[in-house]
């Protein structure tokens, strides 16, 4: 017997509103821009949004009607797509999305120590050796700035960050940078590659600060991007109770209402432009005062997926960092619970994975141990197929009442598809962990995320004809 099916993929989705949940969000934010608005903190960002009829400005406070935010919603591009570095497809954005594409960073002031956890300050070689850790491993989409380096002129920090990060990987950068030192690292990923706005392999991450004010530093940033042709993230970054309200349908008002600010201004800067919209959203502890992420920052990390898919804007989101001491209990929970239900549900991106201690300290460990959890997700997701050839009556039928299907044709041609071993710890019986001294996971997972961060940090030292390079072009710039 022969049985059709329209869908022969089963696979595990996970949904949050509903569309009249949804439809609700969208109003609440229109609400909010059109009688609390905006504060514009630049009069260059302000001059922008007077070329719309359908703003009304009293001082630095910028009113947005709904048509023009509806209309920005349909001029900005459905989909964004990303390059590599050779400029070969690396993955799209937005509508018709299928997966979550994740990558490392993000801005963090220590490095931890693989070994011992202890804190370094961050150094120019830290982000060499761990942008080519995250190139190496499979499951990273792109690299975004990884630390803050100690050891470089402040001024001249942001043209290094771009230096080192650009001869370390192929994969897309994630750029975050100040305001007066944008056009700077342009230049310099230009003189390094040659045209960087046909095929665009660097997503530059802007942020206005919450509650509602677009700052003159985000303003400068997104115009620059925006006039370069380059694709933006605008994200915005809330703790509930602190910065947005304690609940979470008063922070997803508000927070949406930011984004599509944010997205009415890049589409006056320029119709058309590429915008990638998220959020953050965080708790805020009075006691250690210091954010952290909770289930219902994953639940509104959700809810703001799904109002990008409903605006068909693409969505960038959290990263599931900054609640470990290492690659620990508290860091392996948190990225289980990010990874799972963004992968399930309709995030975009998420750029940020490796900090702990509220993603002041990157962790080569928690890097590792993400990798593979963003490996065992996408597996779990994909689900299996259901139909005649994988139903395979007639081996059922051929094995009968107490066979089996050790050595089925159907058994010996998946043996292949099968995870037998795990990558970082083996598939101990309980009799070889006895023999073998009763290893410690943990202690299995550092030596292992060691032994790769040796071989990204030999590998990272092959590029030094594009590091010299860079670095006399730097010298000769800003001298």
């Amino acid at each position: 017997m022969k049985t059709k099916l329209i869908n022969e993929q089963v696979k595990p989705e996970l949904r949050l509103l509903t569309q009249e949940q949804i439809h609700a969000v969208h109003t609440y934010s229109l609400d909010i821009l059109e009688h609390t608005g905006i504060k514009v903190e630049s009069k260059t960002g302000r001059d922008i949004f007077a070329k719309s009829k359908s703003v009304i400005i009293e001082d630095e406070t910028v009113f947005i009607k709904k048509e023009l935010v509806e209309h920005a919603i349909k001029t900005a591009p459905s989909v964004v797509s990303i390059y590599n570095k050779s400029g070969e497809p690396a993955f799209s954005l937005g509508k018709d999305q299928n997966d979550t594409f994740f990558g490392i960073g993000v801005t963090n002031n220590y490095f931890q120590d693989i070994e011992t956890n202890r804190l370094l300050p961050f150094t120019r070689k830290h982000t060499r050796h761990s942008v080519k850790l995250g190139d190496m491993l499979g499951n990273y989409d792109m690299v975004s700035t990884v630390g803050i380096p100690t050891d470089v002129d402040p001024e001249k920090l942001d043209l290094y960050n771009a230096l080192d990060m650009y001869a370390n990987t192929s994969k897309p950068l994630v750029l975050l940078t100040e305001g007066k030192r944008i056009d700077g690292v342009y230049e310099l990923l230009t003189f390094l590659h040659g045209e960087i706005t046909e095929k665009p392999f660097t997503l530059s991450y802007f942020n206005p600060i919450t509650p509602l004010v677009l700052n003159e530093d985000t303003v400068t940033k997104m115009i620059t991007a925006v006039k370069n042709g380059l694709p933006v993230i605008y994200s915005n970054y809330s703790m509930y109770g602190g910065s947005s309200p304690i609940t979470e349908g008063g922070t997803l008002a508000l927070l949406n209402a930011e984004l599509l600010a944010g997205l009415v201004f890049s589409q006056l800067i320029k119709e058309g432009s590429s915008v990638i919209l998220g959020s953050l959203p965080a708790a805020f502890n009075m006691v250690t005062m210091g954010s952290y992420y909770t289930p219902s920052s994953y639940l509104l990390n959700l809810a703001c997926a799904e109002m990008m898919d409903f605006y068909e804007i693409p969505h960038c989101g959290t990263s599931g960092s900054g609640n470990g001491w290492g690659g620990d209990l508290l860091a392996d929970g948190n990225f289980w619970m990010n990874h799972l239900t963004s992968v399930m549900g309709k995030v975009g991106c998420a750029p940020f994975v490796g900090g702990n201690f509220d993603s002041l300290a990157f962790s080569p460990t928690v890097v590792v141990l993400s990798d593979f959890i963003i490996g065992q997700v996408r597996k779990l997701v994909g689900g299996f197929l259901l139909n005649d050839d994988t139903v395979n009556l007639s081996e059922i039928h051929a094995v009968g009442h107490g066979g089996n299907y050790f050595t089925s044709e159907q058994t010996l041609m998946s043996l292949s598809e099968l995870d037998m071993e795990a990558s970082i710890w083996p598939q101990l019986t309980l009799d070889l962990w006895k023999e073998q001294g009763m290893p410690n996971a943990e202690k299995i997972l550092i030596e292992y995320a060691k032994n790769l961060f040796e071989k990204a940090q030999k590998a990272s030292e092959e590029n030094s004809g594009i590091i010299e390079k860079g670095e006399s072009y730097i010298h000769h710039k800003t001298k």
